[in-house]
């Protein structure tokens, strides 16, 4: 009995939760500061890299589903109902293994920018820690020569969910404020101590965008 409950909650799951998100967006009032950095960025083509933390992703995910962008989601269950919204919101997916290993999924990644998309990456995901930026997006970015965007985001009333990552889903009718970093571009001679001193400072910069949202959200 608990296997065909838990079949049929999934199912539900599955099917409904995209409709609820899709719904309770429409809802929310969202304000973007340097949308048109980005918008300017992309017009003529350009590829970029989109970064957001893990737990705050709903917002970014549903802003950035106007661009041409791909996401890499696990073959888990949870990623099966991502890659549900996230096709929806007309995104390019890229399903790699649960427990994909760092080079694969770069080279996955990789693949993407070679064939047109920008890509969206959750930098302490799949697993965190929180907060703590893996070196991935860095190494990405380096290597196909495209730059970072960092999204910061905050949401007036939130619930958080019980997990790693403190996963954030605005309340109904909430205000959220998201905001998007200048192009950040690597240096591609940077050698290894440099790209990891580099994936440090980023880590802070990007820890303190949030803190400045969030005090003013």
């Amino acid at each position: 009995m608990k296997s065909i409950k838990k079949k049929i909650l999934h199912f539900l799951g599955n099917r409904l939760l995209p409709i609820v998100i899709n719904i309770v967006l429409l809802t929310y009032k969202i304000q973007v500061k340097n949308a048109n950095v980005l918008e300017n960025y992309a017009k003529n083509g350009n590829q970029f890299i989109a970064a957001f933390w893990h737990g705050k992703m709903l917002i970014p995910w549903f802003f950035l589903r106007k661009f041409h962008i791909s996401a890499l989601v696990s073959l888990s269950k949870d990623g099966e109902i991502l890659s549900r919204i996230l096709e929806n919101w007309n995104y390019k997916i890229i399903r790699g293994s649960s427990h994909i290993g760092g080079k694969e999924a770069l080279k996955l990644l990789e693949e993407s920018i070679e064939n047109g998309f920008s890509v969206a990456i959750t930098p302490d995901g799949p697993t965190g820690p929180i907060y703590k930026m893996k070196p991935g997006t860095v190494v990405l970015a380096k290597k196909m020569n495209k730059p970072i965007f960092l999204i910061s985001v905050c949401a007036e009333k939130s619930w958080f969910l019980k997990s790693w990552d403190k996963f954030q889903i605005p309340k109904p009718f909430s205000k959220i404020k998201l905001e998007i970093s200048e192009p950040i571009n690597i240096d591609a001679n940077l050698n290894y101590d440099e790209t990891d001193l580099f994936i440090k400072q980023l880590n802070e910069r990007f820890l303190s965008e949030q803190r400045k949202i969030d005090e003013n959200c």
